[in-house]
């Protein structure tokens, strides 16, 4: 993706930039831009803004402070940015109840590296980690410890499920190959007989199951997907979408995988270019949307949403009955 990159990038970068050079008295320009993954000419830049930046006050020994020797770089005064990171108490709490949820999700390898930062923060906060706090699992949970036993009982399942892609509920016969989870979210990924291809399975959208008394036979072209990059991976003969998106909704860019990402001149708007698996799916996610978003293409698309949008208007305009 190319295009406007987050600020967020930059305060990360000038975050980890003062203790690093703390670290590094007198270190060449270039060789901290080229440990930071940055130009020298970004970093200097960098090092021009961290002169203004420092605790409110904003006096002569309130700033960060640095001497600037022709290619090397020495800070002289941190204005406190070396002082450990403190908690508030809503911060703490917070933080020690996403990781009571994530400790008690299904699936979760690394659940010992979890409670050993958990019972790490829960000592910090102190009797703050012993508020009455209850974590609740969604229901789906229960769903997935059903559907985990019933793939790790070897058996085809015949069972309906809802495609949000294309916004039908069909009913299929799979074989299960394992259960996966992907960006917080669990999956069965199994041969579709229906389809005859491998498909990944929302396990929340798996509405009713049943296991059957044949056994499951995945065939040897069935081959478990690599989900490291997600599960949606865009391919070249997929429709392609061209959008104008406005500030409000360049959410879209973060939450959806996108090809392309520009500045539509010099105002806020952003051309973005996606690929999306069904055109009724990406009708139904823009006209969502509304005003902030215009469809540049394809024209099958532009079609779809005049003519629901003009089918809207005549219910509008009818009498009613």
């Amino acid at each position: 993706m190319t295009g406007p990159k987050p600020s967020v990038d930059r305060l990360g970068r000038l975050l980890n930039l003062v203790p690093y050079l703390l670290a590094r008295p007198g270190i060449l320009v270039a060789e901290a831009a080229a440990d930071q993954g940055v130009s020298e000419k970004q970093l200097r830049e960098d090092l021009e803004l961290l002169w203004v930046c420092g605790l409110p006050g904003y006096g002569p020994g309130d700033l960060i402070d640095m001497a600037l020797d022709g290619d090397r770089v020495t800070i002289s005064h941190d204005a406190g940015i070396d002082r450990p990171l403190k908690l508030t108490q809503d911060e703490a709490l917070a933080l020690v109840v996403a990781l009571r949820m994530l400790a008690e999700t299904p699936g979760t390898g690394t659940r010992d590296v979890i409670e050993r930062a958990l019972a790490k923060i829960e000592n910090a906060a102190g009797d703050l980690a012993d508020a009455p706090v209850a974590v609740k699992l969604p229901a789906n949970a229960e769903k997935l410890d059903r559907v985990r036993a019933a793939v790790e009982g070897g058996h085809a399942l015949r069972m309906t499920y809802y495609t949000a892609a294309r916004d039908e509920t069909t009913e299929r016969v799979v074989d299960p190959m394992r259960v996966v989870m992907v960006d917080g979210r669990a999956y069965m990924e199994a041969w579709c007989r229906r389809v005859e291809a491998v498909r990944m399975f929302r396990v929340d959208r798996i509405d009713a199951f049943a296991e059957l008394d044949e056994p499951s036979a995945p065939p040897p072209a069935a081959v478990p997907q690599d989900v490291t990059a997600g599960v949606f991976r865009p391919t070249a003969d997929l429709p392609l979408v061209t959008l104008r998106v406005g500030r409000h909704s360049r959410w879209i860019t973060e939450y959806y995988p996108v090809e392309d990402v520009r500045r539509n001149g010099p105002g806020e708007e952003w051309v973005v270019t996606m690929r999306v698996t069904d055109l009724g799916w990406a009708q139904r996610l823009l006209l969502g949307l509304g005003p902030d978003v215009t469809v540049v293409g394809p024209p099958e698309l532009l079609d779809r949403i005049r003519a629901q949008a003009a089918a809207a208007l005549d219910q509008y305009s009818s009498p009613a009955g």
